[in-house]
């Protein structure tokens, strides 16, 4: 991504505070005035706030640029320190070795002293590491001062202590990571002999779980691993237990996450989009209540649970073809999240308008479907890096077949062809609606639906079954809106009908 479309997604992202925090002391220079001209900017590319900055007579736009990313992320990082353990922390650790180049070294060794006991409090092994290891350095730099050979090895010995939790949780992190990719590239597991394949990543996991201490670190990367895999071989309902005592967990560690909660907002999305994928809508509810309990102290991160609160109380209703419900719901988030929207991220407006984009589609409003949808992701070539862009360009390229833009079909199909071929691994049913909407027409006789259906149900079939594929459809079943299209009848009954 081009240094200009990070610096305008990032000013967007900023919330109040940190405006505020950028804002305050700071006199009118080319940095400000590019930060007021993207702050104001709404959807304009990084071409047209260019030739805006020009208009205003700035001086270079790429060294403004540079300079603007750089002054906002400092900021950032101050106002971060007063919110996160881990930002103090190696903050700490910077100041020690700056009192220990001014020759102030008994300062110096006492705040990593000071770093060393909250880094044990906390559970952070890396920052622990890097104290007890600079400690020892400037120890070695002061000729070991009074501290004797036990004293020197006990030293040497907490050191290796630290270093073995650190392997162990990255040992546990990997096999979680290797479980994660072979489901997603591999499938869910349908036989005895798939689940066979999988025992080398089990047995490890089972030996690093119980040949340890019961650290939060390795509690939360096992009750991971358990319940992933236990989704993977269709035990949904062991699985939600684990969900539970993943959640039980974090609520009764709150020291590790309650000054910057990011990451059990996380969890709680991450467990949410799992009960989504094994359609336990019934169980969703209690963790929406978790995520909307949640205590944080940052306005981004309050318009980011408020989003996926919305979110996902609104998929059941999509998923199941309840446009009628669906609808009610915007209208009661209508003044808080949807209101709010220029505060979220790109990648969370996006979604919203996805989605809100596929409720107009099921009233076949396909005007104001159209609107919704490009009135946010037209932001220069930023909508290329989002996870849901491949939905995204699906659904657009429907709305153009169901509106008759049959030339502008055709041009994006071709356009869309051409990126696929650069893919690894395309999605068969990006091919499946890159020929449906290229080759067939919308209207036809009884006879002629009835053929066509008989053509495309098998193949429907196979794509709902394929796990890779339902990664996409996820988002939005492609599968139900070609039937739909094929036999003439709402979207909303092929959904409920599934």
């Amino acid at each position: 991504m081009l240094q200009a479309d990070a610096l305008i997604l990032l000013i967007h992202s900023l919330s109040a505070s940190e405006k505020k925090k950028f804002r305050t002391g700071r006199k009118k220079a080319d940095y400000t005035l590019l930060y007021d001209i993207i702050e104001t900017s709404g959807t304009a590319s990084s071409d047209e706030i260019k030739a805006e900055f020009k208009k205003k007579k700035g001086g270079s736009f790429s060294a403004t640029v540079t300079y603007l990313y750089k002054t906002l992320l400092d900021s950032l990082l101050a106002l971060r320190e007063n919110q996160d353990s881990h930002y103090t922390l190696f903050n700490q650790i910077l100041k020690s070795r700056i009192l220990f180049e001014k020759s102030l070294f008994e300062e110096a060794i006492s705040l990593l002293e000071q770093v060393k006991k909250k880094a044990r409090h906390h559970e952070n092994p890396i920052a622990l590491l890097f104290a007890s290891r600079l400690e020892l350095e400037y120890l070695l730099f002061l000729n070991l001062p009074d501290l004797s050979e036990r004293d020197l090895l006990n030293k040497h010995f907490q050191i290796n202590d630290v270093l073995k939790d650190i392997r162990k949780i990255n040992e546990h992190s990997s096999l979680y990571e290797l479980l994660r990719h072979r489901i997603i590239y591999k499938g869910n597991i349908r036989s005895q002999k798939q689940k066979d394949m999988l025992n080398d990543l089990v047995i490890s996991e089972m030996s690093i779980n119980s040949s340890h201490k019961d650290s939060f670190e390795i509690r939360k990367n096992h009750l991971l691993f358990q319940s992933n895999y236990l989704i993977g071989t269709g035990d949904y309902k062991s699985a939600l237990h684990s969900f539970r005592e993943l959640n039980r967990l974090f609520e009764r560690h709150p020291l590790f996450w309650s000054s910057q909660p990011f990451y059990y907002v996380s969890v709680l999305e991450g467990i949410l989009d799992n009960l989504r994928s094994m359609k336990s809508y019934n169980e969703m509810p209690y963790f929406i209540g978790q995520l909307r309990n949640i205590k944080v102290n940052t306005e981004g991160l309050q318009n980011q649970i408020n989003a996926l609160t919305f979110l996902y109380e609104l998929f059941p209703l999509l998923d199941r073809g309840d446009f009628e419900a669906s609808k009610a719901l915007t209208e009661k988030y209508k003044d808080t999240v949807l209101a709010r929207k220029e505060n979220l991220s790109l990648v969370m407006r996006a979604e919203i308008s996805l989605y809100l984009s596929l409720i107009h589609m099921g009233f076949r409003n396909f005007k104001l479907a159209q609107k919704t949808l490009l009135s946010e992701i037209v932001r220069g070539n930023n909508i290329y890096i989002l996870p849901s862009y491949r939905t995204i360009r699906l659904v657009n390229l429907i709305i153009h077949y169901e509106l008759d833009n049959t030339d502008i079909v055709h041009f994006e199909s071709r356009s869309i062809k051409r990126e696929i071929s650069k893919v690894e691994k395309a999605y068969r049913v990006e091919h499946l609606m890159l020929s449906f909407l290229g080759k067939e027409k919308k209207i036809r006789l009884p006879r002629e639906r009835e053929k066509l259906w008989k053509k495309y149900q098998p193949v429907l079939e196979d794509l709902r079954g394929d796990v890779f594929e339902n990664q996409l459809l996820k988002s939005f079943d492609f599968t139900a809106w070609v039937e739909a299209s094929i036999k003439r009848v709402a979207l909303g009954e092929v959904l409920r009908g599934r």
